[in-house]
């Protein structure tokens, strides 16, 4: 009697394809430099923001302090805008070819837009008398912009920034900042 090996020979050669490519993939993923994060902290009031700009907005789950509406309105209108507002770390230093995540840990949205020289965003009374960066006009209606926004509990992703300096704000809260050095 005479066993077909046929059928045997077939698996095992799909078995053996499987786990070289299930290799290749690995040793790719090893190569590849581990991201560098930026972390958005606001500390915005839900009461006060879902009351003025519409339910849910603020998603704020922080205990304790948090900030009004209108305190951030003033604090910014002052040239003091809320240190609780925040991109971390204000300066990072990667290598070319690492990717940044930026993760919203906030109660609200924000963007991480990609300027020449830091400036306002595109709501007036939060740039503290500075002219709005021109890569921030015409707010979410500017698709470059609408694609940095990062809603709260979600992440942006950023590659292939080239060797220098690139700077980055939120076009909502434009004192919200980071330095990106690539070397």
């Amino acid at each position: 009697m005479r066993i077909p090996f046929a059928p045997f020979t077939s698996l095992a050669g799909c078995l053996l394809l499987a786990v070289t490519t299930q290799v290749v993939a690995q040793e790719k993923e090893s190569t590849s430099p581990a991201p560098a994060q930026v972390v958005a902290l606001d500390e915005c009031d839900p009461t006060t923001f879902n009351a003025a700009i519409g339910p849910d907005f603020c998603k704020n789950v922080a205990l304790g302090f948090s900030t009004t509406i209108t305190d951030l309105f003033a604090k910014a209108a002052a040239g003091t805008p809320d240190p609780n507002w925040d991109f971390e770390p204000d300066t990072i230093h990667i290598k070319k070819g690492t990717p940044l995540v930026v993760v919203d840990q906030g109660g609200e949205p924000h963007t991480f837009t990609e300027v020449k020289e830091f400036g306002g965003g595109f709501i007036d009374g939060l740039n503290g008398g500075q002219p709005m960066a021109p890569e921030c006009s015409g707010g979410f209606g500017n698709i470059a912009v609408a694609r940095t926004r990062i809603l709260q509990g979600s992440q942006l992703h950023v590659n292939g920034l080239s060797k220098g300096e690139h700077l980055f704000e939120c076009c909502i809260h434009p004192w919200m900042r980071v330095k990106v050095e690539v070397k």
